[in-house]
């Protein structure tokens, strides 16, 4: 009774293809990213804030990247982690070598360098598909932590290796750096995170979506139609590893503050391969709810005993945490193989249609 789009009328085209049709959808998504914006800040603490949100948020962004390029293009890459690195290390070089460059500007740019060094990967897509692919840009991730591994000018010749967040000021307040608050670098993240999205739901939604998912359902056909395969797969990896290299920016200047080439490692590539596939291939909201569900529930799995009231060693503890997530996982992919999107679209049309079963 409550959710219905009855008496909800349309008057143009542009009204009855919007992103959200459905007043009740609009208002809830309003709600939602004002209480991201405002309550989230106000009540939740320092652990929640740098331990649980802001790496949720960064991993987001990360899975937008990813899930355009394998979600919608339908090119397989195990590459993530290299173009994040990408942009955590180009960052750091632009900021100190430009210490009054904006550090969003800064974001933007070291996400253009790794577009470029997408492209670069991502010319084999013309010839090789599927797993082929995915080892053709494994060489990424390990070609890019060994040249940020070896070639010291990247962390300015630091002797242990890392990198580390200078201090910055945007619009008098400190945004990177020791002295920045959490909430300020968890509302810069999300800030990124809602303008990222907005813009990868409506790419999807054009003529660039519609040639990428082509390209994915039969790409010889696409070919027939007069899509262009070589510059629309390259376009899906350009844009992805722009994604993924902010995300990078974000991962070392607004959560962890100082990072090695280790913090990039192929573990983070298919950690968010993981997120795509669990959230929901071909989803934007996907993308954030399987980042949400990696991100979170590791989180509850070390705290279970500890609610319930039981002790155990540490190391039995994080062995019983690694079956347990893995059994979750397989049973999800078992149980609902397009992801928690499908989960969500499900329950909205049974909320449609209640109390009638459906």
């Amino acid at each position: 009774m409550i959710y219905r789009e009855t008496g909800e009328f349309k008057s143009s085209y542009a009204a009855d293809q919007s992103v959200f049709p459905i007043l009740q959808d609009r208002w809830v998504v309003a709600l939602g990213i004002a209480f991201a914006f405002i309550g989230v800040p106000w009540l939740a603490n320092e652990y929640w804030l740098q331990a649980v949100l802001i790496p949720l948020v960064v991993f987001a962004i990360a899975a937008i990247g990813l899930n355009l390029l394998t979600g919608y293009a339908g090119q397989l890459s195990l590459g993530t982690g290299a173009f994040m690195a990408v942009g955590g290390y180009i960052t750091y070089k632009f900021v100190t070598a430009f210490p009054d460059l904006n550090v969003i500007v800064a974001f933007l740019l070291s996400g253009l360098v790794a577009a470029g060094v997408g492209v670069v990967f991502g010319l084999p897509s013309l010839r090789i598909k599927g797993f082929y692919l995915a080892v053709a840009t494994l060489a990424a991730q390990f070609f890019v932590t060994w040249l940020f591994n070896k070639v010291g000018w990247f962390f300015s010749y630091n002797s242990s290796g890392t990198i580390t967040a200078p201090p910055r000021e945007m619009f008098g307040v400190m945004v990177t750096g020791p002295e920045a608050a959490p909430e300020v670098r968890y509302l810069v993240a999300l800030a990124l995170l809602f303008v990222l999205a907005v813009a990868a739901k409506n790419l999807v939604r054009g003529r660039v979506g519609r040639a990428w998912m082509a390209i994915r359902d039969m790409d010889v056909a696409a070919e027939v139609i007069g899509i262009r395969p070589l510059q629309t797969k390259l376009l899906a990896f350009a844009i992805s590893s722009f994604y993924c290299g902010v995300a990078g920016a974000a991962m070392v200047f607004l959560w962890l503050g100082s990072a090695e080439t280790l913090a990039f490692n192929i573990g983070v590539s298919f950690q968010v391969l993981f997120m795509v596939i669990i959230g929901g291939l071909g989803s934007i909201l996907g993308s954030i709810l399987g980042a949400a569900f990696i991100t979170l529930v590791p989180i509850l799995l070390t705290n279970l005993p500890r609610i319930f009231g039981f002790t155990m060693l540490v190391d039995l503890s994080k062995h019983l945490e690694n079956i347990i997530f893995g059994a979750l996982i397989i049973a999800f992919l078992v149980l609902e193989p397009h992801g928690l999107a499908r989960i969500w679209a499900i329950f909205k049309e049974k909320l449609r249609l209640w109390p009638f079963p459906h």
